[in-house]
């Protein structure tokens, strides 16, 4: 028997498996400080520990994100060490906050799979857990992969393609958010003065801004998160792929994305669930992120008045700004210079 791991391949997942993935992860203020050092978030919840205790956390929490693609990362040689592409997100809650010291760790459970008609790959689907060591759930969603058949002269299975929300609802969000001291919010600080109630359903934000990806940046990255997919580091091998190099992990331009929307939602300090999300092409080093956000709702929360919750679309797109907010064509077709459509909630100070 052999003792190395080659990943899972579509035959391997079987509906209802629970999958234990293996390193449980320490987050460390080292891990945060890399994690601005390779985006630039700007977000002052996340940013300053005295903005933060003073509008009633214990210290400033982790990213939101960095949170998200730690509890992802372990989930990586299980799922997707064979996969083709990460083919996007749904019902995704935030249910707690993260501080440097807790560990994490993650559970999957296959709730879903369909094989491709070209016959050598297929559909995995996941809801994946993010846990505390403490037991605590800090995070949980569900995302569906392309992965390689191992024969693919293998009968196709029966078709399992789970049922998923079209939004978290809002009463479901904020638990990972203390009671705030909404008047300790400090707008100067914080670098935004608009809040909740200053953005309207259907309004469309430009953030201006863009950022070149560097290889060693978005291989850093990946590495931080310790995600082993092959399609990201190993140019020997994808040199003979499709695309002929390494593809940037899709999770980095979401990040990048995030980062970027400070310029326009600087008060948008908690991501709070992740509705969908797409990655519509690839991203390379050497391309320049751009991005635009929509509001789509806008949504008090059951038993609270110092935040509330703004359903947004974040587009983002490679070599190409946005002042035109690109999206789709008039057959509602993707542009070809879009490479992410990312529906989420975030909460922002009322």
């Amino acid at each position: 028997m052999s003792k190395t791991n080659r990943g899972n391949f579509f035959e391997d997942f079987e509906i209802g498996q629970v999958i234990r993935h293996a390193t449980p992860r320490t987050v460390t203020s080292g891990d945060q400080a890399l994690y601005t050092a390779l985006y630039g978030s700007r977000f002052a919840v996340q940013s300053s520990d005295a903005f933060a205790r003073a509008i009633g956390y214990a210290h400033a929490p982790a990213d939101d994100l960095l949170t998200f693609h730690i509890v992802f990362g372990k989930t990586v040689p299980d799922i997707s060490l064979n996969a083709v592409a990460n083919l996007g997100y749904a019902g995704g809650r935030f249910l707690a906050p993260v501080y440097p010291g807790d560990t994490l760790s993650t559970v999957s459970e296959v709730i879903g799979k369909k094989e491709n008609s070209n016959g050598r790959t297929g559909v995995v689907y996941v809801r994946s857990t993010g846990y505390t060591s403490k037991g605590t759930e800090v995070l949980d969603y569900v995302r569906w992969v392309m992965v390689n058949k191992r024969d693919p002269g293998s009968p196709a299975p029966e078709p399992v393609v789970p049922d998923l929300p079209a939004a978290i609802e809002p009463i479901a969000l904020g638990t990972a958010v203390p009671l705030l001291d909404s008047a300790n919010w400090d707008n100067d600080l914080s670098g935004s003065e608009f809040r909740f109630a200053d953005y309207a359903i259907g309004e469309k934000i430009d953030h201006v801004d863009g950022m070149t990806v560097e290889e060693a940046e978005h291989q850093m990255a990946t590495r931080l998160y310790q995600n082993t997919a092959k399609v990201h580091f190993n140019q020997h091998t994808e040199s003979k792929g499709r695309f002929g190099k390494r593809l940037i992990y899709g999770g980095h331009v979401i990040s990048l994305a995030r980062a970027l929307s400070f310029n326009g939602l600087g008060n948008a300090f908690h991501i709070a669930g992740i509705n969908g999300g797409r990655h519509v092409a690839p991203l390379f080093a050497g391309d320049t992120v751009y991005a635009w956000s929509e509001v789509l709702d806008a949504s008090e929360i059951e038993g609270r008045k110092d935040v509330g919750a703004l359903r947004l679309r974040l587009v983002a797109t490679k070599n190409r700004p946005c002042q035109d907010f690109p999206l789709k064509d008039g057959h509602g077709k993707y542009l070809e210079d879009v490479i992410l459509d990312f529906d989420y909630w975030v909460l922002m100070p009322t």
